[in-house]
């Protein structure tokens, strides 16, 4: 019996195939986080595509999702904000570039910079 597929977004857009030996492989990400002081991070305002409203965006972050997440989280509970992580970029409501800078030195992102 052949199994049953719910969704097709777990195949990652593959609908068909007519090769018999074709099998399924999950691609398999194994990328370290690099260390807090080489971290090139980049803080801007943004504007597009929010009605308007304003977010700080934190781009360059190079690692794991899992940890991309976590900074996110400690930046947003510092502002006092709300937010997400999205596609390693990390979005902070509000135009907190000084607050979010200023923690990023403090706690060893040396290489951070607004832009």
């Amino acid at each position: 019996m052949s199994k049953k597929i719910k969704s097709l977004s777990g195949l990652g857009g593959l609908v068909y195939s007519t090769n018999p030996d074709f099998k399924i492989e999950e691609e398999i990400q194994h990328t370290d986080t690099l260390p807090a002081a080489k971290q090139l991070l980049r803080i801007k305002l943004e504007t597009k595509h929010r009605a308007g409203k304003a977010v700080t965006l934190v781009t360059g972050f190079s690692g794991k999702d899992t940890d991309a997440e976590e900074l996110g989280k400690k930046l947003k509970t510092f502002c006092g904000t709300g937010g997400s992580v999205k596609d390693s970029e990390i979005i902070v409501q509000g135009d907190n570039r000084d607050k979010v800078l200023q923690w990023l030195h403090k706690n060893g992102y040396s290489a951070a910079k607004k832009g």
